[in-house]
């Protein structure tokens, strides 16, 4: 049986300062990127396109991300009629944060890992959008994609990921992340309230 993971990141049109708040809810979502092990494919969805995004969310057997908890899911819940924190999903960072006990950049791990990060920050990102240059937004987010994918494909390997400190020694983090069984995962995640 395939594997039915999903590995995605978000990219919004607007920022905290933009909406006057701290709150993700509030930001409006530009595209998301997702990396589909099932058919081994990077695909992007605009806002209008999220609709056809949330079938594939429902059918995953895991849904990864790096700081969704917090971040990418409050983002996107404002457009899914369910409720996205009841759907199977593994945050890295959250992880990370309860081994070490504060938060790490996603381009720090990847960095220490794999010897290769981000091709940028997110406020580029904001950037691209508002230019419509739309490609470079989509080969930016993809990119963060390709660098979590290829960070939890390390810890289901090695089960531990690596960071430098602010001394400049990598350090490891125990990471020890289990394999979906899908022989027990259902078809469908329920997310609606009945």
């Amino acid at each position: 049986m395939p594997r039915r993971e999903i590995v995605f990141d978000i990219e919004t049109r607007n920022t905290f300062q933009d909406v006057g708040a701290y709150n993700p809810a509030l930001l409006q979502v530009s595209l998301v990127g997702v990396y589909f092990y099932e058919t081994d494919t990077f695909e992007a969805f605009l806002e209008e396109d999220l609709p056809k995004l949330w079938p594939r969310f429902e059918r995953a057997d895991r849904i990864i991300g790096y700081n969704s908890d917090n971040f990418d899911f409050p983002c996107l819940q404002r457009y899914y009629p369910g409720e996205l924190a009841k759907l199977p999903s593994l945050d890295l960072l959250v992880e990370i944060q309860k081994r070490l006990g504060f938060r790490i950049k996603l381009d720090d791990v990847a960095h220490a890992t794999l010897g290769m990060g981000k091709t940028g920050h997110g406020l580029q990102a904001v950037e691209f959008w508002k230019k419509g240059e739309i490609e470079k937004l989509k080969d930016y987010c993809l990119q963060d994609v390709r660098v979590t994918r290829d960070v939890y494909e390390y810890a289901l390997e090695h089960k531990e990921v690596k960071y430098t400190d602010r001394m400049g020694n990598l350090q490891t983090i125990s990471l020890p992340i289990d394999p979906v069984d899908v022989r027990v995962t259902p078809t469908i995640n329920l997310s609606l309230g009945l």
